[in-house]
C-alpha cells in the first residue's frame, strides 16, 4: 500500500488546475454525429463538374446515415465514423436538356481508406442514357472524394481541439502551463484578471489562405452594391431566409445561418468590408471578405480578397461565393455576363 501523499502520479488531480482527466489518462468521448451531418452536407452540396457535354451538379443530401465519435485514452485519439449517403444530382446537357439522377456511397467508414470507398452513379427511373453520366461518374466522383477527404481531415484536425489536455508533466500540451501566483502577486493579478483569463486560454491556430474572385455583372455599382446589404434582395438570390443590419457594425446571417458575420466597413457603390464565416468552421474564426466595386461603363466588376480562411474550406468557400452569391446574383436578377 502507498503512503500518504505517494501514489500513482496518474490520480494525483491537486496540481491540475481543471483536475480532471489528469495525464488524458482516462477514457473520453466525443460525440461527433451532428458536426459530421453539417460538415459533410456543406461540402458536399457545392460539388459541380462542367465537360463537353455540359454540366453536372448535386442538388440534394437525401440520406446521411450513421455515426462518428471521437475518443481520447492516455493522449491518443481514436476515431470512429461510418456514413450510408444518398445524394441528388442534376446534368444539363449544352443545349438545356435536364437529367435528373443519383450518387450512393454506402462505406464511408473508418475502415476503409479513401480510396476505396464506393461511389455509385446512376440516372433516374426512366431518364434516358447521356455522356453526362459518365462525366458525373468520373469528374463528379472526384470531386465527391475531394470531399470526403476534406471531411474525415477536419474531423481529425478541427473537430479535436481540447480533447487532448495539458498534463502535469508537459505531454500533450497545447499551452505553456500556468503558475498559481503568490500571495505577494494577487493583488497585481486581480487587477489584470482579463489579461491573465487570455493568457491561460487553451486555443489552437489553424492554417488559413487567402481566395481571390472577379467577375462582372450587366448592372451598374449602385445597383449591384444595393443587391448586397438589402435583405429582401438577398433572400431572393440565396432563396432562403435572411437577416442583416446595413451599418457598421451590423450583423448578418444567411443561408437559414448557414453564413454570419458582421459589416466592418460600408463605402456606398465602391466597396463592402464584413468578418464572414461558415456555421462548420472552427468556433469563433471569421475571415474577412472585401468586395470592391468597379464602374466599367455598363458593366460592374467585382473583385472579392477573402483573408484568413481556413485552407482546408479554400476551394469550398470559392465555388460556395461563385455559386451561392454571383451566380445567383446573375440568375435572380438578370446581371450575367462573361465570366473571367
Amino acid at each position: 500500500m502507498a503512503k500518504w501523499g505517494e501514489g500513482d502520479p496518474r490520480w494525483i488531480v491537486e496540481q491540475r488546475a481543471d483536475a480532471t482527466n489528469v495525464n488524458n489518462w482516462h477514457w473520453t468521448e466525443r460525440d461527433a454525429s451532428n458536426w459530421s451531418t453539417e460538415r459533410l452536407k456543406t461540402l458536399l452540396l457545392p460539388v459541380r463538374v462542367e465537360g463537353e457535354e455540359g454540366a453536372c451538379e448535386v442538388t440534394e443530401v437525401s440520406k446521411l446515415d450513421g455515426e462518428a465519435s471521437i475518443n481520447n485514452r492516455k493522449g491518443k485519439l481514436i476515431f470512429f465514423y461510418e456514413w450510408a449517403i444518398k445524394l441528388a444530382w442534376t446534368g444539363t446537357s449544352k443545349t438545356g436538356v435536364k437529367y435528373k439522377g443519383y450518387v450512393e456511397i454506402p462505406n464511408l467508414s473508418d475502415e476503409n481508406d479513401i480510396d476505396e470507398v464506393e461511389i455509385h452513379v446512376s440516372l433516374a427511373k426512366d431518364e434516358p442514357d447521356t455522356n453526362l453520366k459518365t462525366l458525373m461518374k468520373q469528374e463528379g466522383a472526384k470531386k465527391i472524394r475531394d470531399a470526403m477527404k476534406t471531411y474525415i481531415s477536419t474531423l481529425k484536425t478541427e473537430f479535436t481541439q481540447g480533447m487532448i489536455l495539458p498534463t502535469v508533466n508537459g505531454e500533450h500540451m497545447e499551452t505553456t502551463p500556468q503558475v498559481a501566483p503568490k500571495a505577494e502577486d494577487r493583488k497585481m493579478a486581480a487587477s489584470s484578471s482579463t489579461a491573465t483569463s487570455q493568457s491561460k486560454s487553451i486555443g489552437v491556430k489553424i492554417p488559413t489562405c487567402k481566395i481571390n474572385l472577379k467577375d462582372t455583372f450587366l448592372t451598374s455599382p449602385e445597383e449591384l452594391y444595393r443587391v448586397f446589404i438589402t435583405q429582401e434582395m438577398v433572400q431572393a438570390f440565396t432563396h432562403a431566409q435572411a437577416t442583416l443590419e446595413a451599418d457598421k457594425g451590423g450583423k448578418f446571417q444567411l443561408l437559414d445561418g448557414s453564413v454570419t458575420g458582421e459589416f466592418v466597413d460600408l463605402v456606398p457603390e465602391k466597396q463592402l468590408v464584413m468578418k464572414w464565416r461558415f456555421k462548420s468552421w472552427p468556433a469563433g474564426h471569421f475571415a474577412t471578405i472585401t468586395l470592391n466595386f468597379t464602374d466599367k461603363g455598363g458593366e460592374t466588376e467585382v473583385c472579392l480578397e477573402g483573408k484568413g480562411i481556413p485552407a482546408s474550406e479554400e476551394e469550398r468557400t470559392k465555388q460556395g461565393w461563385q455559386r451561392y452569391y454571383f451566380e445567383g446574383i446573375k440568375q435572380t436578377f438578370g446581371y450575367g455576363a462573361r465570366l473571367f
